[in-house]
C-alpha cells in the first residue's frame, strides 16, 4: 500500500486536505475528474477563520497577494449609499481582521502550487468510478486517461462536491431542498451611464427583486456581476454549477433597475446557476469520509461554503493523518482510533447544520421573492439608510456579528478530542475553543502567539513557572512553547487546527499523555484500546 489517503476532488477543500495530510506526515494521493481547472470562481470570499487555519500550510502570504485585503464596498439603498470600510471593524483577537476578497482559483491555484512544492502533483483527468470501505483498509476505483485502476489506501476522503460518487459509493443520505431562486454570474466590462461616474470598488445594490453585487474580481473582464432572481424553475439542471448564458440585454435591465447608472460595455461570459441548501445525515462511513459541498451546500449568502469546505479539510486532514501514522507504528488502524475519526463528524456536521440556518436565514433577507423581504429591500432599507452609518460606529455589536459570520466562534467543547486536566487552568480558553491570538513573550521576545503556532502538528503551551512536559509526550508531532510573560503552572494543549484540545492549572502528566496518545501525537503511542487492553 503506498497511499494512505485518496482525495477525491481538487476545489479548495480536496486541495486543503490534502495539504494538511501531507505535512502531518501522511502519504496522499488527490484526483479530480476535470482535466482542466474548473473556472469560472463562485466563490469570492475568505473569512479571517478560514486564513488562520491556512496559516501553517504556509500559503497565506500567496493567498493575500491576491487578495483585497481592505475592501470598502459600497451599500447603495435605493438613492442613497452607504460607505463601509471593513477595515474599521479590525478584530484584535486575529492577524486577519476582516474579510478578504479573492476568487475561488486564485486560493485553488496558491493551494496547488503549495502542493507541487511538496512533490504531490493534481491527477486531471482522473474520475472515481467506485469506492469500498473494506474494514482493515479502503479500495477505489479510478479511471484516467491511461485506463482503470484499482488502488489499496488507508482512507478515501470525498471533496468532490453536490453530486458527490464518494458519499453515493458509502451510501450516505442527503437531506436537501431547492431554493426558488438563482444566482447570475456574469464578467463584464462596464462604463459610466451620462454624466455618473462608473464604480470604482465593490457595490452592493438592494432592491425588490433581490441583490445585485459588483466586485473589481472578474476573471475574463474587469468586473464580476452576482445577482439573486427568482428560479426559471431548475428542472433536470445541475444545482450548484453554472447554467445557460444571460443575454447581455437582460444584464443591462438588471443593473438599470439597480440603478447601477453604468452600461455593460463587453460581456465576457455568464451564467445562471440554479440552487440547492442541503446536509449530509453523515460525515463518515468506515474509512470513507465527505468534505466540503460532498458534506454540506449553501446558499452563497455570507460566503461561507469555500471556507466551510477548508475548515472540514484541516480539521480532517491532521485527523486522518495521525491515524493512518498509528497505523504505521504496528498495527492497522483500529476501533481504538474511533474516537479521533468519529469526532470530524461530531464536530463539523453540527457546526455545518448552524451553518445551514444562518445562511438560509440571511439569504432569505436577501433573495426572497415573497411580499415581506422584498419590502423590506425594496422599502424599508432606503428609509432605514440615514441610521445605517451610526449603527455601523457601535462596533461592539459589528464585531460580534463578524465574529458569528466568519466562524471564528465555532467551537468543539462537546468533542471527545476536548479534556479538561486536574486542576482546571481559569481565564484559559476552555478544551474545545479556538486560542485567540495574543502577543506573548518566548525567550523574552514579544512575539504574536498564531505565528508561532504556524506549523504543522500539536502546539504545548506552558506556562512561566510549569514543570517540563514528560519525556514520554514529546515528540515529532509535538513543539513546546514556554510562555515568559504568564505567570503560573498551567499548560495548554493545541491542536493541528488551532483549537484547544487539553488545558491544566498545575502538572497533570498521566491525564496530557493521555490526550496525547488519544489524538495519535504522542511518540511511537499504541491505539486507545491497546492501552485499555493493559
Amino acid at each position: 500500500m503506498t497511499v494512505d489517503i485518496l482525495v477525491v476532488g481538487a476545489g479548495p477543500t480536496g486541495l486543503a486536505l490534502a495539504l494538511e495530510a501531507h505535512d502531518h506526515g501522511a502519504r496522499v494521493r488527490i484526483v479530480e475528474r476535470r482535466p482542466d481547472p474548473f473556472r469560472p470562481s463562485r466563490a469570492l470570499i475568505l473569512h479571517p477563520r478560514t486564513l488562520e487555519v491556512l496559516r501553517p500550510l504556509g500559503v497565506t502570504d500567496a493567498v493575500l497577494e491576491r487578495s483585497d485585503t481592505a475592501p470598502a464596498p459600497v451599500l447603495r439603498l435605493g438613492s442613497r449609499a452607504v460607505e463601509s470600510r471593513l477595515a474599521g471593524f479590525a478584530l484584535p483577537e486575529t492577524a486577519f481582521p476582516h474579510l478578504s476578497l479573492v476568487r475561488q482559483t486564485d486560493v485553488e491555484d496558491v493551494l496547488t502550487r503549495a502542493l507541487a512544492e511538496r512533490g504531490v502533483r493534481v491527477e486531471r483527468g482522473t474520475e472515481l468510478l467506485a469506492a469500498r470501505d473494506g474494514g482493515r483498509n479502503a479500495s477505489a476505483v479510478l479511471r484516467s486517461p491511461h485506463g482503470t485502476d484499482e488502488i489499496h489506501c488507508l482512507f478515501v476522503a470525498g471533496c468532490d462536491g453536490p453530486a458527490s460518487t464518494v458519499r453515493a459509493c458509502a451510501g450516505i443520505g442527503w437531506h436537501s431542498r431547492p431554493y426558488a431562486v438563482e444566482v447570475i454570474l456574469a464578467d463584464l466590462d462596464l462604463a459610466s451611464a451620462s454624466s455618473h461616474p462608473g464604480p470604482s470598488g465593490a457595490q452592493v445594490f438592494a432592491g425588490r427583486d433581490g441583490l445585485v453585487f459588483l466586485f473589481p474580481l472578474g476573471e475574463q473582464a474587469a468586473w464580476r456581476l452576482l445577482a439573486t432572481r427568482a428560479a426559471d424553475g431548475g428542472a433536470g439542471r445541475d444545482f450548484g454549477q453554472p447554467g445557460p448564458a444571460v443575454p447581455q440585454a437582460e444584464l443591462q435591465r438588471l443593473l438599470d433597475d439597480a440603478g447601477a447608472q453604468t452600461l455593460i460595455e463587453r460581456l465576457a461570459w455568464s451564467a445562471r446557476v440554479p440552487l440547492r441548501c442541503g446536509l449530509a445525515r453523515r460525515f463518515r462511513r468506515g474509512r470513507l469520509f465527505l468534505a466540503g459541498d460532498a458534506a454540506h451546500n449553501y446558499s452563497p449568502a455570507t460566503g461561507q461554503g469555500m471556507n466551510a469546505g477548508i475548515q472540514d479539510a484541516v480539521n480532517l486532514g491532521w485527523k486522518l493523518a495521525f491515524a493512518a501514522g498509528r497505523a504505521g507504528v504496528g498495527s492497522p488502524v483500529g476501533p481504538g482510533d474511533d474516537a479521533l475519526l468519529d469526532s470530524y463528524e461530531g464536530e463539523r456536521r453540527p457546526a455545518a447544520h448552524r451553518r445551514l440556518l444562518l445562511t438560509h436565514t440571511a439569504f432569505w433577507a436577501e433573495a426572497s421573492t415573497g411580499r415581506i423581504p422584498s419590502w423590506l429591500r425594496g422599502v424599508a432599507a432606503p428609509r432605514a439608510a440615514p441610521f445605517v452609518p451610526a449603527l455601523l460606529e457601535r462596533r461592539r455589536l459589528v464585531a460580534e456579528a463578524v465574529r458569528v459570520v466568519s466562524q471564528l466562534r465555532v467551537n468543539y467543547r462537546h468533542s471527545p478530542l476536548s479534556v479538561q486536566g486536574s486542576p482546571p487552568l481559569r481565564g484559559a480558553p476552555r478544551p474545545g475553543d479556538r486560542l485567540p491570538d495574543a502577543t506573548v513573550s518566548i525567550g523574552g521576545d514579544p512575539q504574536r502567539l498564531h505565528q508561532l503556532l504556524a506549523g504543522p502538528g500539536v502546539h504545548l503551551l506552558v506556562q512561566r513557572d510549569a514543570d517540563p512536559p514528560p519525556q514520554a509526550a514529546t515528540g515529532a508531532q509535538v513543539t513546546v512553547l514556554r510562555l515568559a510573560n504568564s505567570p503560573g503552572r498551567g499548560l495548554v494543549a493545541v491542536r493541528p487546527d488551532g483549537h484547544v484540545g487539553f488545558q491544566c492549572g498545575a502538572a497533570d502528566p498521566v491525564g496530557l499523555l493521555r490526550w496525547l496518545t488519544l489524538v495519535g501525537a504522542a511518540p511511537s503511542s499504541p491505539r486507545p484500546d491497546v492501552i485499555a487492553g493493559h
